[in-house]
This record gives C-alpha cells, structure tokens and sequence, in this order.
C-alpha cells in the first residue's frame, strides 16, 4: 500500500514537472507571438498609411491629368470643379449666416 502511494505521489510530480515544462513553453511562445502580433500591426498600420498616401497621389494625378486637358478624366475634372463650387457656397452661406 505504502508502495502504491509513493508510486502515485512519483507519477504525480512527474505529471507535475511536465505541465510546468509545458506551461513555461507556452508562456514563452505567447509572449514571442505577442511580439510578432505587434509588429506586424505595426507593418499593417504603415502599409496602410503608404496605401492611403498612394491613393491620394493617384487622385492627384487623375487631376493633373484632366487639367492638362486628357479627355479620360474630363468627368473627373467636372465633378472636382463641383464638390469645389459646393464647399466655396457653403463658406459663403457660413459666413453670411454669422454676420460677416
């Protein structure tokens, strides 16, 4: 009986010491997948910058383009020369409803 016990009390530190092997490595691969989670937020983060700057520089250019009288982007330019007039009339009306 006293054998049965020791031999249960072995197999349960044995037990033991393996769930704290396992319990340290997962420690450490949570921590290591946090570094790599964070830095590739990081990497989206600017790649999503990057994107919105190109997105803005293909705008520009599509402006340009119907400035210098490319007839592709002669829409473009109308609709621009519109949401422009649109903003500049409601400057107007602000600065008319406050009395300047």
């Amino acid at each position: 009986m006293l054998q049965d016990l020791e031999n249960n009390f072995s197999e349960l530190e044995r037990k033991i010491s393996t769930l704290q092997k396992n319990y340290k490595s997962l420690t450490e691969n949570l921590a290591e997948l946090n570094i790599e989670h964070e830095e590739l937020k990081k990497k989206y983060d600017e790649e999503k910058r990057r994107n919105q700057v190109l997105a803005e520089e293909q705008k520009n250019i599509k402006l340009y383009s119907a400035i210098s009288g490319n007839p592709e982007h002669n829409r473009l330019m109308k609709n621009h020369i519109n949401r422009l007039v649109k903003e500049i009339d409601f400057c107007i009306a602000q600065l008319q409803n406050s009395g300047l």
